[in-house]
């Protein structure tokens, strides 16, 4: 399952401050599915703001089935 879930959360965005509980919802959906969400190897932002004030951020996720061969083993390419 992969895809933009809007979802701000330090977990996945080092950059982000916070661990918000409400994101939590999201983890209980995939677990119910057998999901983990996938770390990056590269830690590089999926959206990137056309506003210069504005900061980049890491919104798009990918979840694997638990103990995948390819969870934690996949790279972004910001080009």
């Amino acid at each position: 399952m992969s895809g933009n879930f809007n979802i701000r959360n330090n977990l996945w965005d080092p950059l982000y401050p916070h661990y918000l509980s409400h994101n939590n919802d999201l983890f209980i959906i995939t677990d119910f599915f057998d999901l983990e969400l996938s770390t990056l190897t590269n830690q590089v932002p999926t959206r990137y703001s056309n506003n210069c004030q504005d900061v980049n951020l890491v919104l798009d996720l990918i979840f694997l089935y638990f103990r995948s061969n390819e969870l934690n083993n996949h790279i972004i390419y910001p080009e």
